[in-house]
């Protein structure tokens, strides 16, 4: 995959050199080894290897002023910012603000709860960022050797109970299961600190952050989203789980997309697929890469959305039974993954193709995958010029919003309404306006008085 290379006018703010010298090298298609080839090529003088461009990226060295000047132009973005990220990365190697390198150092109960009651709105990024360069030299010590469980009254909630809210995540909003999965989430982490767990333990402790992290997200809650997100990046990365930790990042990546945040989802994206792709099984591949597609074709890189989409097609081809994957992955199968082919396509602006791989969504078994696939049916036929079609299939998908309670379908059905109301010549495209307007009050993010009322009702019709 070559994607199309970015300038650094679209870093993040405050944005330390090493995660900046990685997203620049990842937007590029460039190994560690190949910056290193093409830095001494440029500057005349073979004295960078890909060893040092690997301290550079785990900020364990600052490249210096000789340096910073060749890597401007190799990898093409102006020197002022190279500089305005030395001096990031200074800001963040103060204790005061916190350093990203703590999530090589094994997590205590307290620094997971503080982080989930804490966290900024850049933890994940830079805590992504130090996952991908990896550890430093000096690993910490791991976790402790298993120690035999002893049953007792009122143990934590174990891998039993977290299958079971997983699959009640499928039928009920994010915003009645919050709260439960929140404090469930805590007794997790607070019965067995993960210093002195095993890895089991930690894995625990980051499916339980993934599953919270997507359920706040789903209820609107983007905050609470992130900092659950980045205690299960810290659990991952303690347990030595790439894959999940990979999974983690897809998460956030899918939704920075669903908010507006296309060039920060398509950096997590890449990040979460380069760091997991070598441990991941064939289907957890075939997942990254999907984030991957749809992020790409969110800042319109279509080719490097068509290449990640191939790469996950071949993926998904080799991938083994459902039963055979971790729990984490269970509702990846061959419907989902033909889901997100049309939806990547719909995106990429190929209607005609998506259409039928997006039609399965009448018999999708929850609201809220309905609700998601069904806008993007309505977008594929509107494309189409197809409008009649396009408002019956997105009133359909707000009536299964609503039954689901879910952010994350609402927000994709906001974008897609001025698109559909356009068109309000049309009789179909009025009634659908109606519907649509009355439903959005009973969607998480419109905050009406009568949103718990109306999902209530819309549950027992």
């Amino acid at each position: 995959m070559t994607p199309e290379p970015h300038t650094g006018a679209d870093r993040s703010p405050g944005e330390p050199i090493g995660a900046m010298l990685t997203r620049l090298r990842l937007a590029r298609g460039l190994s560690q080894l190949r910056l290193a080839e093409l830095l001494c090529a440029a500057a005349g003088t073979p004295t960078v290897s890909r060893h040092e461009v690997s301290r550079w990226e785990r900020e364990e060295r600052v490249p210096g002023p000789f340096w910073r000047g060749w890597l401007a132009l190799v990898l093409d973005t102006p020197l002022e910012a190279l500089e305005s990220a030395t001096a990031a990365r200074r800001h963040a190697a103060d204790p005061a603000t916190g350093d990203p390198r703590r999530l090589w150092h094994p997590p205590t109960a307290a620094d997971l709860l503080d982080t989930l009651d804490r966290a900024g709105g850049d933890e994940v990024r830079l805590l992504a960022h130090a996952w991908l360069a990896g550890p430093p030299g000096h690993r910490p010590p791991a976790p402790a050797p298993r120690r035999p469980a002893i049953p007792a009254a009122g143990d934590p909630p174990g891998p039993a109970r977290l299958r079971t809210l997983r699959q009640m995540d499928d039928v009920v909003g994010g915003v009645d299961l919050a709260g439960t999965i929140d404090r469930e989430l805590r007794a997790v982490i607070t019965a067995s600190p993960p210093a002195r767990a095993d890895r089991d333990a930690l894995r625990l402790v980051a499916g339980w952050a993934q599953l919270a992290g997507w359920v706040h997200a789903d209820a609107g809650q983007p905050r609470r989203a992130q900092r659950a997100w980045s205690v299960g990046l810290r659990a991952a990365a303690a347990a030595g789980d790439r894959p999940l930790a990979g999974h983690l990042l897809g998460s956030v990546s899918h939704h920075h997309l669903a908010v507006g945040r296309p060039q920060e989802a398509l950096l997590l994206a890449r990040t979460a697929y380069s760091g997991a792709r070598s441990p991941a099984s064939a289907r957890c591949r075939a997942l990254l890469l999907h984030r991957v597609a749809l992020a790409a074709a969110g800042v319109d890189e279509r080719r490097a959305a068509h290449a990640a989409l191939a790469r996950a097609d071949r993926a998904a081809n080799r991938a083994t039974a459902p039963d055979r994957e971790p729990d984490w992955l269970y509702w990846v199968d061959e419907a989902e993954l033909t889901a997100m082919t049309g939806r990547c396509l719909v995106a990429v602006g190929r209607p005609m193709r998506a259409a039928p791989l997006l039609l399965s969504i009448s018999s999708c078994r929850t609201p809220r995958t309905r609700a998601v696939y069904a806008g993007w049916l309505a977008r594929a036929y509107l494309d189409l010029g197809e409008v009649e079609q396009a408002c019956e299939v997105a009133a359909d998908a707000w009536v299964a919003a609503v039954r689901a309670g879910s952010a994350r379908a609402a927000a994709g059905l906001r974008q897609l309404h001025p698109l559909l109301v356009r068109y309000r010549d049309v009789p179909a495209v009025r009634g659908y306006q109606r519907l649509a307007t009355a439903a959005a009050d009973y969607l998480p993010g419109g905050d009406s008085p009568t949103h718990h009322r109306a999902r209530a009702a819309a549950g027992r019709r």
